[in-house]
């Protein structure tokens, strides 16, 4: 039958073991929503990480969320520029301005000035606060390397290669359908 179901209501299954019709389709529809389901999640629970890191350092979640992305672009040898950081946690440059002097106040970051072109300020984390991170993503980040060390090698190539998949498909939608805050909305 064409969804794959026999007269029984029974998935019916071809000579290669693989279910006929619609049925294939939907089971791999149904994983790619799992997948993306995952994604969310996980999208969420980090999210909820920054909440709770700014809530142990007593800052507003925008500021904890920006100095996570200071860490993290020092960890990776790319300090960020505040229009970088602008562009990281969708802030207008005032908006960023404004964070940043409350960060530089509450001795989490320095202004640097690194390049020889001696207009273009990097931003880096404070001597005291990288000791602080580290304290409070230690455990999130030994159980994820425990996680991950359950697949191989070459598993693990195949997750970064979906995840870079999908971060060029992400950044070309909103660099293009996006790009003026979302598609045109149909008319009424």
């Amino acid at each position: 039958m064409p969804n794959g179901h026999g007269a029984d209501g029974n998935v019916t299954v071809d000579g290669n073991g693989g279910a006929n019709g619609n049925v294939t389709a939907d089971h791999e529809a149904l994983r790619v929503d799992r997948v993306m389901d995952g994604l969310r999640a996980f999208g969420a629970n980090y999210t909820e990480f920054t909440r709770r890191f700014a809530a142990w350092l007593g800052l507003h979640s925008t500021d904890a969320a920006a100095l996570v992305e200071i860490l993290y672009a020092e960890d990776q040898g790319a300090p960020l520029s505040p229009a970088r950081l602008s562009e990281r946690v969708s802030l207008s440059s005032g908006a960023t301005a404004i964070l940043l002097k409350r960060l530089e106040q509450a001795g989490h970051i320095v202004r640097t000035r690194e390049s020889t072109d001696r207009r273009v300020v990097t931003l880096r984390s404070s001597p005291d606060i990288r000791p602080r991170a580290i304290a409070f993503f230690g455990p999130y980040s030994e159980r994820m390397a425990g996680a991950m060390a359950a697949y191989s090698p070459r598993e693990i190539q195949r997750f970064e290669e979906f995840l870079g998949t999908l971060r060029t498909t992400m950044d070309a939608l909103l660099a293009d359908e996006y790009e003026g805050g979302g598609p045109t909305p149909p008319a009424p």
